[in-house]
């Protein structure tokens, strides 16, 4: 961080740039996700993951209170109602996936196979949003796909039923990530978190009480845990996006695979293989290379808008 005199002829420290920002929110929102794959292992000793979500989805709200009371009601003014509604429903259950993914497979396999969301996104950006994608992105995408084979290893070695679970999260988590392309061209990032728990909490209470075990004090904390971390990663996530665009901050992103592996093999004694780190790479590369892109084309598309509204 460099310094620049004040009026007073004294050196003042110099604000960090937006692009260090986005990558410190980024690095933050990595971290943040990677407690809470690790929070959420002790409370399924306890809990089934229906009922994990509820309580991730109840405390997520009480977290977004304090923004809520501070913006006013006025904050969630919509006309994208239903929208919220699919959004809610699918991130039900790619959440209920997701977490019952951890509570029976390596942290480090679970979080490598989700890193394939942005995979599926890019697949539905063409099928739903109606993207232009030209062949390097497609290239980019078949080979994630093939960071996915790497991990799996089907025909080599026994596809485990966790890992097929994580692979389901991660297309539902696509789904949702493509929803909520759609809402951000008018929505405000803070109410798209918040609408998120407003519907979330009430829809996974239902599948909850079929399963209901009143939680121990001890799990109680860690599911305040649990959603004290999401909460602070989408947080972040929301804030790297609003002050860089993706291709700069999603390397970060994927700091995650590293958080997780060292929580695992402290906490819990797990050792990735050779195979999750491969594929987790490849994964991650090709997410890259595709956010790099997008974010390219959506600049020669602004700057072809501007040559053509210029007099």
């Amino acid at each position: 961080m460099t310094q620049e005199p004040d009026d007073s002829g004294k050196a003042k420290p110099r604000r960090p740039s937006a692009a260090l920002r986005a990558a410190l929110w980024m690095a933050l929102s990595s971290a943040a996700f990677a407690g809470m794959t690790a929070t959420i292992r002790p409370t399924s000793q306890e809990l089934h993951s229906f009922e994990i979500a509820f309580f991730r989805c109840l405390f997520g709200l009480l977290f977004m209170m304090p923004w809520l009371a501070r913006a006013g009601i006025g904050a969630l003014r919509t006309q994208r109602l239903p929208l919220y509604i699919v959004r809610a429903v699918i991130g039900l259950f790619a959440m209920t996936t997701w977490f019952w993914a951890i509570s029976i497979t390596p942290m480090a396999t679970v979080t490598s196979l989700f890193f394939a969301t942005t995979l599926f996104a890019g697949v539905l950006a063409v099928l739903v949003l109606r993207e232009k994608v030209g062949p390097r992105r497609w290239a980019a995408m078949v080979v994630g796909f093939l960071g996915v084979l790497v991990i799996l290893r089907p025909g080599v070695d026994q596809v485990t039923f966790g890992a097929m679970l994580s692979l389901g999260a991660a297309a539902l988590a696509g789904v949702s990530m493509t929803v909520v392309k759609l809402l951000s061209r008018t929505e405000r990032p803070e109410a798209i978190i918040t609408y998120m728990t407003l519907f979330l909490t009430p829809l996974s209470l239902i599948p909850a009480l079929f399963v209901w075990v009143w939680p121990s004090w001890e799990v109680l904390a860690w599911l305040v845990a649990v959603s004290g971390f999401a909460t602070t990663g989408h947080w972040g996530l929301t804030r790297a996006f609003r002050l860089s665009d993706s291709s700069a901050v999603m390397p970060f992103m994927y700091a995650q695979l590293p958080f997780v592996a060292a929580i695992g093999f402290v906490a819990y004694g797990e050792v990735p293989d050779i195979y999750t780190w491969i594929g987790g790479a490849i994964i991650a590369a090709s997410s890259v290379y595709i956010a790099h892109r997008e974010a390219r084309r959506a600049k020669e598309a602004a700057r072809v808008d501007a040559a053509r509204d210029a007099p």
